[in-house]
């Protein structure tokens, strides 16, 4: 599956993955083969940074 361009789906598409199947960033990342340092500067423009306490993006 190939990740959401738009930084508000890919939020929600981001955000369900790591609730329902990922137990990390890095596990998300290496599995869908993304750039986890793309990811967050796509999502901090838009104001949500990654908590690994949560494991989502606020």
């Amino acid at each position: 599956m190939n990740l959401p361009k738009d930084p508000m789906l890919l939020l929600s598409v981001v955000n369900t993955k790591l609730r329902d199947q990922f137990t990390s960033l890095d596990a998300l990342c290496e599995d869908m083969q993304a750039d986890r340092e793309e990811m967050e500067t796509k999502l901090q423009n838009i104001d949500y940074t990654y908590d690994e306490n949560t494991n989502q993006f606020v």
